[in-house]
């Protein structure tokens, strides 16, 4: 079994996501996105929009300041343009559209009411003529969102489901709809599958789930560089078992190598192909949903950073606010940026920033040129108001 020292580690680790590499010197082209996108294999959706919409970060922090509409396009665009689906894997994500077919064995599960919410199981039985009623309307009527139906979404907001919300998500997750765009709020619009991706993808032929959870480990492994068993089965949430005999059989092909990472009580697994540069200079603000960090017994393993989402503490007793985001200069974590969009009063705030002991001289001038960038892109002029921390 070979070995790894932490610093080695973090920089395999690193480079895996793209951050040995430097931002693009001009505009960047829906090339470069694509390229990221397919680094990492897909960008993570969530509803909160205090700094700007999730799915978006990823990308500035490996290219820096992009026009939005290009990764808008990918994803919910034309049909012929479309390169982009989304559909369950960590979460719910946007996945280059090569990964759908690697995807249909969770499709299948969620149809017979495997693998989905449990609120959602009985429309795999009981409650299918409903969905189906659903999915015919949809059929006849085109796109669709839940708001179109007259019983709309049930009370309670965005996790508050009725019947309609619940049997449009079962359909989502069993393959029978997909996103055909966003709209207003972000709100879902579903469509046929046929409507919306290309008749190529649709008609390539479906991987058995034991080859299906073989590739999906394996890019896993492409997209981490160094993982244990349990990153590995996260960046898709695997089941273990699941997991475990993709791992064994990708160590015995040679595609992952068993190592002992430096402060690890568990193995690591080294991809073939993993590079290991002898040194990052990376500058980045990383959603709290980006693949660097969104496991966090890993960034702990790799950095030394506990890190921790607080949206769901009482303000009271949270440490370090509402959106913090880690920040990355050179190969560590150095601090904690708790970020808001301000859209009212056209600033982004910085409402706290919290470093980190050994944070190096240099990481304050980096943060302020990060933030800078960042107030850029989002077109909101860099300020500070009376609620913010000094960087």
């Amino acid at each position: 079994m070979g070995s790894l020292s932490a610093a080695e580690a973090r920089r395999v680790a690193l480079a895996a996501q793209g951050f040995d590499r430097a931002r693009p010197a001009g505009a960047v082209t829906a090339r470069a996105l694509a390229g990221t996108v397919g680094r990492l294999h897909l960008h993570q959706v969530d509803s909160v929009n205090v700094l700007v919409r999730a799915h978006y970060l990823p990308a500035f922090s490996r290219l820096g300041p992009y026009d939005r509409a290009l990764l808008d396009d990918a994803a919910w665009g034309h049909r012929r343009g479309r390169r982009l689906f989304e559909y369950w894997a960590h979460e719910c994500s946007l996945l280059p559209l090569a990964l759908q077919p690697l995807l249909r064995w969770r499709m299948a599960r969620a149809d017979r009411g495997i693998g989905c919410y449990g609120r959602l199981k009985p429309f795999a039985g009981e409650a299918r003529p409903a969905a189906m009623a659903v999915l015919e309307r949809i059929r006849a009527a085109g796109p669709m969102s839940a708001g179109d139906f007259e019983a709309g979404k049930g009370a309670g907001g965005w996790w508050g489901w009725g019947e309609t919300k619940g049997a449009l998500e079962w359909l989502f997750w069993a393959g029978h709809l997909t996103t055909a765009t966003r709209r207003g709020t972000f709100e879902r619009v579903y469509d046929l599958p046929e409507r919306v991706l290309p008749p190529a993808l649709l008609a390539l032929p479906t991987p058995g789930e034991d080859e299906a959870h073989l590739a999906l480990i394996e890019l896993s492994a492409r997209a981490l560089g160094v993982a244990s068993a349990g990153d590995l089965r996260d960046y898709f949430r695997l089941g273990p078992e699941d997991a475990r005999k993709a791992i064994a059989a990708l160590v015995e092909e040679g595609r992952l190598a068993e190592v002992a990472v430096e402060g690890w009580t568990m193995p690591g697994y080294l991809h073939a192909e993993a590079r290991m540069p002898r040194r990052v200079a990376a500058r980045a603000l990383l959603a709290p949903f980006d693949p660097l960090v969104w496991e966090r017994s890993r960034a702990e393993r790799l950095f030394g950073f506990r890190y921790r989402l607080e949206i769901y503490v009482p303000a009271e007793l949270r440490r370090h606010g509402y959106y913090v985001l880690p920040f990355l200069c050179g190969d560590r974590l150095v601090a904690r940026v708790d970020l808001k969009a301000d859209r009212a009063a056209g600033r982004l705030l910085a409402k706290a920033v919290h470093w980190e002991p050994d944070a190096p001289a240099e990481a304050r001038d980096a943060l302020r040129a990060e933030l800078d960038a960042m107030a850029a892109w989002l077109g909101l002029p860099a300020g500070q108001g009376d609620e913010a921390e000094p960087v």
